[in-house]
């Protein structure tokens, strides 16, 4: 049930043909969880909670470091040394009141990862390593539930969206993930794709338009381009493979 407040507040969105009141109470209910606080996490949990998904699970390890804040736009000076997550649930909050936002310090990892998603029904990969996002890859393929993937560097950024049983899978996109390291980026490009990510959550959710399904979003902002790959499953994959086959 939506308050006289809410109606309020997301007036422009009820008067939308493709959300309107019943869609909205679709996101009030939702339960979303976003791994990492960071680049891409910073902007993707704002667009979330100023839309109404009602609860926000945001998992990450760091603090927050002055190298962050030229693109990690929930933080500013005051916030440095502070613990990510906490300050991005305080930031949610007030831009939000009416949702719910669960700030979770941990590093994921095989060992808890099942544990972190816990009751959530949509991950989204806000990362900037290949080794944990494989164990979200696993985690959805287990649980049934969709992965949002985006990356970005410099003025480039990618988007997928992941649906166990229907598509490939991340690893049948990318086998061997490159070797971890410090990926130059700017903001703008951090805006572009979480704004990308945003939107097939919410799509999804509300089960409209079209899903990034078996394909690959490919976005050049340096040039102002974009590509859309068609990516096919591996039916071989250990993942996915057997799985969506059977």
């Amino acid at each position: 049930m939506l308050t006289s407040d809410e109606m309020e507040r997301y007036d422009r969105q009820l008067i939308m043909e493709n959300i309107g009141e019943e869609g909205q109470k679709k996101l009030k209910q939702a339960h979303v969880f976003i791994a990492g606080a960071g680049g891409l996490g910073s902007p993707l949990s704002i667009l979330l909670a100023t839309a109404g998904i009602g609860k926000l699970r945001i998992v990450d390890h760091g603090a927050v470091e002055l190298s962050n804040l030229n693109r990690q736009i929930l933080y500013g000076n005051e916030d440095l040394g502070k613990t990510k997550v906490l300050c991005a649930q305080k930031a949610l909050e007030r831009l939000n009141p009416y949702i719910q936002v669960e700030a979770i310090k941990s590093t994921i990892q095989i060992n808890n990862v099942d544990k972190l998603v816990g009751p959530c029904g949509i991950i989204v990969d806000a990362l900037d390593n290949f080794a944990t996002r494989y164990l979200l890859n696993e985690v959805a393929f287990q649980r049934g539930i969709p992965l949002v993937h985006g990356g970005v560097q410099e003025f480039y950024g990618q988007v997928t969206t992941i649906i166990p049983g229907e598509t490939n899978c991340l690893k049948c996109l990318f086998p061997e993930g490159p070797i971890q390291q410090t990926w130059p980026i700017i903001s703008i490009t951090c805006g572009l794709i979480a704004s990308i990510q945003a939107a097939e959550v919410i799509k999804y959710i509300l089960g409209i338009g079209n899903l990034l399904v078996n394909r690959l979003l490919l976005v050049d902002g340096l040039h102002t381009k974009v590509e859309d790959i068609a990516m096919e499953r591996i039916h071989s994959c250990e993942i996915c493979g057997t799985r969506a086959s059977s």
